[in-house]
């Protein structure tokens, strides 16, 4: 799967991207019809909720799944993220079988 990594407002260190890369390719192995994805990670200025936002936008054949998380880390926010995108993918695959 091709994986778009964007930080905005700041610079993502390398153990960051890895770390997204890493989970990516765990999903990879639910969405196997997958023609891409962008994870796009942002600071926010809300402290209170956590302010490291992720949001990632899985590309599958015929509409975009995405989900977003907030919390008060990255890698945290991306984990919740991607069990979001899990459920999503369970959806889209049940409404193919129909």
């Amino acid at each position: 799967m091709n994986v778009q990594i964007q930080s905005v407002k700041f610079d993502a260190d390398r153990k960051l991207v890895e770390f997204v890369e890493a989970k990516m390719a765990k999903l990879d192995r639910f969405a196997d019809r997958s023609t891409g994805a962008e994870v796009i990670l942002k600071l926010d200025k809300d402290q209170d909720q956590g302010n490291k936002v992720a949001t990632i936008t899985l590309r599958m054949p015929g509409e975009d799944l995405v989900a977003c998380h907030r919390s008060r880390t990255f890698e945290e926010s991306v984990d919740e993220a991607i069990d979001a995108l899990k459920r999503q993918i369970d959806k889209f695959k049940g409404k193919l079988e129909k």
